[in-house]
């Protein structure tokens, strides 16, 4: 059988490629190995960076803290007196327009008076005609009088009867009765010219106080009816210089006011003027609406540069604690919760073991993180459901590049920072805002 092909051949032809397959069968494993590290290299320098680097921190620092609640309202003159019109006529007069300054007595509308002229004659006539009666009467009773007492010295002689002398005596009774029924009838007939007298004069409407014509309700010509309910012809507000500003506080928020604490508040007509106010008292009385329940509260307006006027809508801002350089952190800091294990990123409080916080295998366990919400603790706007001193908390604080939990208590909040009244926290300390966005 012939043989397929010349050893020496072969092995001439296959000299050239050998060496070089060798190296390669030598290089494989060690670039597979180079791979293998680092990419177990580049694993732990990003899950493994220092603490320091996976957080956002900001320093515990003194500062000042004012707590504050917000309350709506409107504005009011101090006094406003509706002036209306107690007998019926036709408005001859109406003296004064709106925004008219006025005094006290001063008239503002005349109401035509001739049927009240008519009635006051008629009463006068009425009195004179009692004043005249009372006066016959009393004449009356001197002449039984008279009569009586001579037939008392007749009868005592026998010369009048009992019977004549009983007749004179009751008609000296019956007279003595009419004079005080004249006199009685003299009193009510002066009483009714007085009365019209005084209805006679309320014709001419005048003002009760010193102030200004906010409404006028009536025109000359206008015929005005007094019934049951006296028709409001004028509205005045005394000196517009001092107002007032009727608030609502929610009920969660009446219990930090207080009279006599300083305000401020703002006006749409004037969004960049800020006017000064003060608490003048407070209501006890509720005022329920559909979903909560405010009380009053009343504070006070200097108008001096009459640039306020009434039924205006207000915005106040009730200073209820105002503190000085006090320890803070900011409201961020009390929400913050370490990420649950292999989360990065996550805000949950689940069961992880921190360095530093009660050593190996310690952990925080469910539930106890900081409540969101209204307040410091969830960022609220001043004065909407703060937490008050004495109330415990937590923060988390880098201390030499490791998390550790520090218990503190939480005062006053202005809704960006609050106060910390207790607790192992020191001023610098680096507490821990939230994670760091470059955390993977």
């Amino acid at each position: 059988m012939q043989q397929q092909g010349d050893p020496e051949v072969l092995k001439t032809l296959t000299k050239g490629r050998s060496p070089l397959r060798r190296w390669l069968f030598r290089l494989l494993p060690i670039v597979i190995i180079a791979a293998m590290v680092g990419g177990i290299m580049l694993y732990r320098a990003r899950t493994q960076r220092p603490d320091s680097d996976r957080y956002v921190t900001a320093p515990a620092e003194r500062a000042s803290i004012r707590e504050t609640v917000s309350a709506t309202g409107t504005l009011s003159a101090l006094d406003t007196v509706e002036v209306g019109a107690e007998v019926t006529g036709r408005a001859m007069k109406v003296l004064v327009d709106f925004n008219d300054q006025v005094k006290a007595g001063q008239v503002l509308a005349e109401i035509d008076t001739e049927q009240l002229d008519a009635k006051v004659e008629q009463s006068q006539a009425q009195l004179r005609s009692a004043q005249s009666s009372y006066r016959n009467s009393q004449a009356t009773a001197r002449e039984s009088k008279l009569k009586a007492e001579r037939a008392r010295e007749l009868h005592k002689r026998g010369l009048v009867s009992d019977q004549d002398l009983e007749t004179l005596e009751a008609t000296l009774a019956r007279a003595n009765a009419s004079v005080g029924s004249a006199s009685a009838q003299v009193t009510v007939a002066r009483a009714n010219v007085r009365a019209d007298q005084t209805s006679r004069s309320k014709a001419l409407i005048k003002s009760p106080i010193d102030g200004i014509v906010l409404s006028r309700s009536v025109e000359p010509g206008q015929t005005v009816t007094a019934g049951f309910q006296t028709p409001v012809l004028f509205m005045l507000a005394r000196d517009l210089t001092q107002m007032q500003l009727k608030v609502d506080v929610d009920e969660a928020d009446i219990g930090k006011v207080q009279e006599g604490q300083r305000a401020t508040f703002l006006v749409d007509a004037y969004p960049r003027k800020r006017f000064n106010s003060k608490v003048l008292s407070l209501r006890y009385l509720p005022k329920p609406a559909t979903s909560v329940v405010t009380y009053e509260a009343v504070l006070s307006v200097d108008n001096s540069e009459r640039l306020l006027r009434p039924g205006m809508t207000a915005t106040s801002t009730i200073v209820v604690e105002d503190k000085q350089n006090v320890l803070t952190v900011p409201n961020a800091a009390l929400r913050f919760t370490p990420p649950r294990e292999g989360g990065a990123g996550s805000r949950a409080t689940a069961a992880i073991p921190l360095p530093g916080f009660g050593g190996p295998g310690a952990s925080l366990g469910r539930g106890g993180g900081m409540r969101g919400g209204g307040g410091p603790r969830g960022g609220g706007t001043p004065g909407a459901g703060q937490a008050r001193g004495g109330g415990a908390d937590k923060v988390f604080v880098l201390r030499e590049g490791k998390l550790v939990r520090v218990a503190v208590e939480i005062g006053v909040s202005d809704g960006r920072r609050s106060e910390i009244v207790g607790g192992e926290l020191k001023e610098g300390d680096l507490v821990v805002t939230e994670m760091s966005e470059t955390t993977k």
